[in-house]
């Protein structure tokens, strides 16, 4: 098994062990042309974003994306993330997590055929404004925000 075809499940394990245990769980990404994520928050090509639930909105992970929605400066944002493109999970307050190597070429279906295209120009300062972005009943009482850990 390679570590590219075990990475979503060892993401999703561990993501789910930090909320668990009342951690908060970062991902890092190295940004390529498939990344949608806010162009102003990118430093040397790779940025680092909070998927708490409580720090997203309808956060998906499947076998080749991780999706959600995120507020940055009261705006709501989408943002994709190919697998391919993590480089780590791990809990802001312990540090503990796991490192991956950044995959050469991206193995992936191309965004335009999974998710709308976020524009980069555009992107916002990030903020912790609750989501005015309509919830699903079970979610209503979760807030929506994003942090950015440098």
């Amino acid at each position: 098994m390679s570590e590219e075809t075990a990475k979503p499940y060892l993401v999703r394990a561990l993501h789910e062990w930090c909320v668990e245990q009342g951690y908060t769980p970062h991902i890092a990404v190295r940004v390529n042309a498939l990344t949608r994520v806010p162009a102003a928050y990118v430093k040397d090509g790779e940025i680092v974003l909070n998927v708490h639930p409580e720090a997203t909105h309808m956060l998906t992970m499947d076998n080749e994306w991780i999706l959600f929605n995120a507020r940055f400066n009261g705006m709501s944002q989408e943002i994709a993330v190919p697998f391919s493109a993590v480089i780590g999970i791990f809990s802001k307050e312990t540090g503990y997590g796991m490192g991956f190597q950044p995959s050469p070429e991206p193995v992936v279906t191309p965004l335009a055929a999974v998710a709308p295209v976020v524009s980069e120009e555009s992107a916002p300062v990030a903020t912790s404004e609750k989501s005015t972005a309509p919830t699903p009943a079970s979610a209503k009482s979760k807030v929506s925000h994003l942090k950015v850990v440098k």
